[in-house]
């Protein structure tokens, strides 16, 4: 693999938005400096040469699909009889004005025009000269939409790596504790050597997230895959021939830091789906800012101790511990059943919206309010069934004088499908406590009711799972179950 800092071609993120980029950039990686007739072209050809001249169209991270663009798009630095000068273009102005619908190289790839301005949207990750016009891009969009739902039954799934399918540390980070990574790797059980690389030319060790294979085999019958980190491309590249050594997950739908339109902001502007249909995995909710609706927070895979540290935990790392997160019951297992869950929902045929007018988003940014927009909240919906069951009662919890049904853990609860009470009663299931000694944490000991700490709320908040209720004991010498 290529560790470039400049990608080379990288193909579409769908085999449907297919058409005309691979005939140009062909075109275009064969080009010797062949000038185009017209003293303008003739001026820009050499640097645009230069820049196509670094492709590497061979790149085995590449398998090349087809961008469709608007019929009749031509290569803009082919043959005169190909491209049409400005004098033609101008002269013709009466006739058809072009629209741009996409620029290569700053040229018009439909009328061969020179353009100087940065509007529309650069995917540099499918191609580093590419840009395409926002009305281009929502009607590829509208096509691919169509295809993915109705033949496909697909939707689209954005994974983050670092923390969400695997851990890395730089190899100088590697503690002493932790050289037995290193000098007895014999003697490591299979599934720790399977799921370990030590990366030289990248002075980095990496651990795969325990059954991130399992996923990506299981998430892929069901969604179209991008990678979407804030790494820096080689890196991105690097981890995605770990998780994906036959390429048959995520092909070119790698994107990286250098590739967004935000400087510390991910954001689905580059993404070729329709927002509609993208579900986001990621452990970092802050860098989603305009598409926190579509997000899956992930629990944070900490296995290396530079890890912890880096965010600040005291408690010792997995690699540390000699342990890893569970295959049955960790975080990508758990998610796997929330995202299976989710397709379930959105591709149901009793419900009642068209299929077109479905949301995976959480919230909608439709308005107003329609009832079948409120079905077709399908993350929402999925949430909803992680504390459906449950009747809660904060003491000690909520700070005195504050609205109780504002607070972020009231909130959160009756996201998750719970219903929240000021006041216990014989439905109250669970008391959420600070304090084990208070008048409602003695009645729920009494009345054999859970009692247990605010960080139970939390985490079955981020495992999209109801957990054990006697992993967050409130004080155990004072209050047991």
């Amino acid at each position: 693999m290529s560790l470039a800092e400049d990608s080379p071609v990288h193909s579409s993120s769908s085999d449907d938005f297919a058409a005309i980029l691979e005939a140009e950039l062909d075109a275009a990686s064969n080009s010797s400096g062949d000038s185009v007739e017209g003293a303008e072209e003739e001026e820009s050809g050499a640097e645009d040469n230069d820049d196509i001249s670094d492709f590497d169209l061979d790149h085995e991270r590449v398998k090349r699909q087809k961008v469709e663009l608007n019929p009749g798009i031509v290569n803009p630095q082919s043959s005169s009889s190909q491209v049409a000068t400005s004098e033609n273009i101008v002269s013709s102005s009466e006739e058809e004005i072009c629209a741009h619908p996409g620029f290569f190289a700053g040229m018009c790839m439909k009328c061969g025009l020179r353009a100087d301005d940065d509007s529309g949207v650069a995917l540099k990750y499918i191609d580093k000269n590419l840009r395409l016009a926002n009305d281009e891009m929502t009607r590829l969009r509208d096509k691919d939409f169509k295809d993915l739902l109705f033949n496909r039954k697909k939707l689209y799934l954005v994974l983050d790596l670092d923390h969400t399918l695997l851990n890395s540390s730089r190899l100088t980070d590697i503690t002493e504790e932790e050289a037995y990574l290193n000098n007895q790797r014999d003697s490591l059980p299979d599934t720790l050597k399977t799921s370990l690389f030590r990366l030289d030319r990248m002075h980095m060790m990496t651990k795969l997230r325990p059954y991130v294979h399992t996923f990506l085999e299981e998430a892929s019958k069901l969604f179209e895959m991008y990678i979407y980190t804030m790494g820096e491309r080689p890196y991105a590249l690097e981890m995605a021939d770990l998780l994906d050594p036959g390429n048959k997950y995520f092909h070119s739908r790698i994107i990286a830091q250098g590739d967004c339109t935000q400087k510390f902001q991910k954001g689905l502007d580059i993404v070729l789906g329709r927002e509609s249909t993208v579900l986001i995995l990621d452990d970092t909710e802050a860098v989603w800012k305009e598409n926190k609706e579509n997000l899956i927070l992930m629990d944070r895979y900490h296995f290396f101790a530079s890890s912890c540290k880096n965010f600040g935990f005291s408690h010792k790392s997995l690699s540390l511990l000699k342990t890893d997160e569970s295959e049955t019951e960790g975080a990508l297992a758990t998610v796997l059943k929330v995202l299976q869950q989710a397709h379930s929902l959105f591709f149901d045929k009793e419900c009642k919206d068209n299929l077109e007018d479905r949301d995976v988003r959480q919230e909608s940014r439709k308005a107003p309010f329609r009832a079948s927009v409120q079905e077709s909240r399908v993350l929402k919906t999925v949430r909803k069934e992680v504390l459906k069951d449950c009747k809660i009662v904060f003491t000690r919890v909520i700070p005195v004088n504050f609205t109780a049904e504002h607070h972020h853990l009231w909130r959160m609860a009756e996201q998750l499908g719970a219903t929240c009470s000021t006041e216990v009663d014989h439905s109250v299931t669970h008391v959420v406590s600070g304090d084990a000694g208070t008048d409602k944490s003695r009645w729920a000991v009494r009345e054999n009711k859970f009692v247990v700490n605010p960080g139970w709320i939390e985490a079955s908040n981020i495992l999209w799972r109801k957990q054990p209720e006697e992993k967050f004991p409130v004080s155990p010498a004072r209050c047991k179950q």
